[in-house]
C-alpha cells in the first residue's frame, strides 16, 4: 500500500503552506498528491501550479466534478496535465450531489450512473484519439443535436454545422488512468466496471468484505480492453491526526465529518450520511444532520462518536496509528490518501512510513 497526500479543497482562500507541503510530501516519500473542488476553487489549477514544484509524485484530482466541465473539456485538461507532468496525472472524477450539480452548475442530477457511463466513455475516446469523437447518448451528443423533446425551456435548435472532431493534441498516454469517486454500492460496482480505480471516502476496514463483493460484481462486467482487475487501484481518503491525546485527535476530525454528514447534501439525498449509516451510525448521523441544519455546527461536531472517527480515520499517538494501520493494509486499499494538516505532515509521514 502506497501513501498519497490530499491537499483538500480551498475555503475562503488558498490553504496556508499548501505549496510547501506538496514539495515536502515528495521529499518525505509520499507517492502522490491530490486536489479537490466543491464550489469555490477548482481542482486542476492548484494541481498544475503546485505540481510544477515536483518531479516524482503522481498528481491526481480527488475529485474533479463532472458537472463542472463537458467530457471533452475534461479530456483536454487531463491530456494537457499529463504532458506537463511527464505522465504523472491521474484523472479522478466524481458526480458530486444534487445540491451542487443543480444549485451551482445548473444541471439536472437525475440518473448519475448512466450520465457517468456516457461521460467517461467520451473522455476515453478523446484521450485514445482513435478518430473523430462521436456520441449519441441520452445526456451527451457529439456533434450536438437538438433533443426531440424540448420541454418547457428555450428551444435551442442545432445549427447543423457541427462535425465530429479529433483532438489536435496527441496524448502522452492513450490509456491515461481515470478513477471514479463512489460511496454507494452501485457507484462502487460501476467504478470497477468502467474505471481504472476507485476513490472512496469514509470507508472502513470493517466493511472490507462488502467492498470486495461490490468490486467483484463490477469486474464481472469489465471490458477486456481495460486494465485487468489486478491493476485496479483503490485510493481511500483517510484523515490522519498524530496526537498523544486520542480524544483531542478525534476533535480535529469531527468538524470534517460533521460538515459532510450534516451539510454536504440535502435531507434524504446525502450520500455521505448514507455511507456513515451503512457503517452502523444511522442514529448519530441523523443527530449530526439535525444539529447542522439548525446552525449548530459545534453541536454537530460534538455528536460525532469517537467510534465513527476511529472507523474512518487514523488518530492518536504514532504507535496507535501504526497498530491500526495494519487493518487498512489487509483491505482492498492500494493507496491511502492522507488528509492531514500541512503543518503536521512530517509527523504523519513518520507515523505511517517511519
Amino acid at each position: 500500500m502506497s501513501f498519497g497526500f490530499h491537499t483538500g479543497y480551498w475555503g475562503a482562500g488558498p490553504p496556508p503552506g499548501a505549496g510547501d507541503a506538496v514539495a515536502l510530501a515528495e521529499r518525505l516519500g509520499f507517492e502522490s498528491v491530490w486536489t479537490a473542488e466543491a464550489y469555490g476553487s477548482d481542482a486542476l489549477t492548484p494541481l498544475a501550479w503546485w505540481g510544477s514544484r515536483t518531479s516524482r509524485v503522481n498528481l491526481g484530482t480527488c475529485v474533479a466534478q463532472m458537472a463542472a466541465r463537458t467530457p471533452t473539456a475534461t479530456a483536454m485538461a487531463a491530456m494537457t496535465l499529463d504532458h506537463l507532468s511527464g505522465g504523472r496525472f491521474v484523472l479522478g472524477l466524481g458526480a458530486s450531489g444534487p445540491q451542487v450539480v443543480e444549485g451551482w452548475y445548473g444541471q439536472p442530477f437525475a440518473h448519475p450512473l448512466a450520465r457517468t457511463r456516457e461521460y467517461l466513455a467520451i473522455v476515453r475516446d478523446v484521450v485514445a484519439r482513435g478518430g473523430p469523437v462521436r456520441a449519441d447518448g441520452e445526456f451527451f451528443r457529439l456533434p450536438y443535436r437538438s433533443p426531440s423533446d424540448a420541454g418547457d425551456g428555450p428551444d435551442l435548435h442545432a445549427s447543423g454545422l457541427g462535425k465530429p472532431l479529433r483532438s489536435t493534441l496527441h496524448p502522452l498516454r492513450p490509456d491515461l488512468p481515470v478513477h471514479l469517486a463512489a460511496e454507494g454500492p452501485r457507484n462502487t460496482a460501476l467504478a470497477a466496471e468502467i474505471a481504472d480505480g476507485w476513490l472512496p471516502l469514509f470507508m472502513s476496514p470493517r466493511l472490507d468484505a462488502e467492498y470486495r463483493r461490490l468490486l467483484a460484481e463490477g469486474f464481472e462486467r469489465r471490458s477486456p480492453t481495460l486494465r485487468p482487475p489486478t491493476e485496479f487501484e483503490v485510493s481511500a481518503t483517510v484523515p490522519v491526526v498524530v496526537d498523544d491525546d486520542v480524544e483531542r485527535a478525534a476533535d480535529a476530525v469531527r468538524p470534517f465529518l460533521a460538515l459532510y454528514v450534516g451539510g454536504m447534501g440535502a435531507p434524504g439525498a446525502n450520500f455521505h450520511r448514507d455511507v456513515v449509516a451503512r457503517l452502523g451510525y444511522a442514529d448519530a448521523a441523523d443527530q449530526i444532520q439535525s444539529r447542522f441544519r439548525d446552525g449548530d455546527r459545534a453541536g454537530a461536531a460534538a455528536a460525532v462518536p469517537l467510534a465513527l472517527v476511529d472507523d474512518v480515520a487514523l488518530i492518536g499517538p504514532a504507535a496507535r496509528i501504526r497498530e491500526r494501520l495494519s487493518a487498512w493494509e489487509r483491505t482492498v486499499v492500494t493507496r491511502l490518501v492522507v488528509w492531514a494538516d500541512a503543518r503536521s505532515l512530517t509527523a504523519v509521514a513518520d507515523a505511517l512510513m517511519g
